[in-house]
């Protein structure tokens, strides 16, 4: 099957010098050579009332959605009903970060000298950086001297930040905030911003780190914060980088252990803007631009613990599809857990028919259970979506659902 490039927008084909008014009279790109686009009808009636039956009286509270590699729509209850995705909200995330940043993009926290001599940290988020970084940050900031007229053995340090109001997602409840899970989101993080519970306060916490740090190295430091608003100094040198994981490693973070603060940097880094909402727009136009079901589909934040996300189980069976026909596709699929092995996965359907077929994202937080990923079968490949909102016992129907859904006699492939 033909690889898939992203789909350029309408801005990136038009010629330099050509203005809005040019672009809006621009007829609609086409799609892909070699896409399977998600068919609208049915083509599995077996599997579909097996679906029908494994939900029973709970089907209003279900969206279901199943294709095939072809883009046969094989089953689908609900599948245009929008829900509360829960962490399967990560798949977006990661979708668009794999596709904007590609596989060899790391995060990176940087130590600069400026002009004046002083020092400015600089970071884009990364999840992994801990106290051995933070160490070596330390031991060259003190070697680098604090600028003219400052006494031998202190320095003058600059930490770049947003501002507080940015560092949590709007609709994120206090008692979230306060958990690990629900740490704040910044560009200066250690460990997360994380200690078993969130780290109410990072900047002051990484002050105290670093001098504690200098301190311990026989050093002292001035440390301000400094606005992400601030210019760049024409004249900064930069003395020191620390990468972070690599993209497939970032990305499984998200997915396999379902790390929330790594899918919230992801989708900043990825929409080029740590300013929410115009990360949030950036995500819904690049889903768009894949050509996806998007009726009913609204991204509030990188994680899905926002209660204001909702998406469809047919445009995560669609996103499934469309990334399986990606350049990147076996990263994304990589990324993710693995029944009866690895992640959120590792301790369900451990010893069935399905330990090990199933590349899966899982989704939970109050009253919503949610499962999408891609089922291995003798008849082939399967992308899954299952999303309840308020179903009883949603553990027991997914396994009923995946079990019918990987019955290769029920949905034989086509010749």
């Amino acid at each position: 099957m033909p690889l898939l490039l992203a789909l350029p927008t309408a801005a990136a084909l038009a010629p330099a010098g050509v203005g809005a008014q040019g672009l809006a009279s621009l007829p609609p790109l086409p799609a892909p050579l070699g896409l399977p686009q998600l068919q609208e009808r049915l083509s599995c009636p077996a599997l579909q009332q097996r679906i029908v039956a494994a939900v029973g009286a709970e089907a209003p509270l279900w969206s279901v959605s199943v294709a095939d590699p072809g883009g046969r729509l094989l089953a689908d209850l609900n599948g245009r009903t929008p829900r509360l995705p829960a962490s399967n909200q990560k798949l977006v995330s990661t979708a668009f970060a794999l596709d904007r940043l590609g596989p060899d993009y790391r995060l990176s926290t940087k130590l600069w000298r400026l002009s004046d001599g002083s020092l400015r940290l600089t970071g884009e988020g990364d999840p992994d950086f801990g106290l051995e970084q933070l160490r070596r940050f330390a031991k060259l900031a003190l070697g680098s001297g604090g600028g003219p007229g400052t006494p031998k053995g202190l320095i003058r340090l600059q930490l770049v930040e947003e501002p507080a109001q940015l560092w949590w997602p709007a609709g994120w409840s206090p008692a979230d905030r306060a958990e690990d899970y629900g740490a704040p989101i910044t560009r200066l993080a250690v460990t997360s911003n994380a200690v078993e519970m969130a780290v109410a306060n990072p900047p002051n916490r990484l002050k105290q780190l670093l001098r504690r740090e200098l301190a311990a190295q026989g050093g002292q430091a001035q440390i301000s914060l400094v606005s992400t608003q601030a210019g760049p100094d024409p004249g900064a040198v930069l003395l020191h980088e620390e990468p972070s994981l690599s993209m497939l490693g970032l990305i499984s973070m998200a997915n396999t252990h379902s790390h929330n603060f790594t899918a919230e940097v992801l989708l900043r880094q990825a929409s080029g803007s740590w300013d929410l909402p115009r990360a949030r727009a950036a995500a819904m136009q690049w889903l768009q631009d894949q050509g996806l079901p998007m009726e009913g589909v609204s991204v509030a934040d990188g994680s899905g613990l926002d209660r204001a996300n909702r998406l469809t189980s047919r445009l995560l069976a669609a996103l499934l599809l469309r990334m399986a026909n990606h350049p990147y596709g076996p990263d994304y699929q990589a990324s993710m857990a693995i029944t009866g092995q690895r992640g959120t996965l590792r301790k369900l359907f451990k010893g069935t028919d399905l330990d090990g077929h199933f590349y899966g994202k899982t989704g939970t937080i109050s009253g919503v259970r949610s499962i999408s990923g891609i089922l291995e079968s003798r008849a082939g490949m399967r992308y899954v979506s299952m999303i309840s909102n308020g179903a009883s016992d949603p553990n027991s129907t997914i396994g009923r659902i995946l079990r019918q859904v990987q019955n290769a006699s029920l949905c034989p492939p086509t010749p």
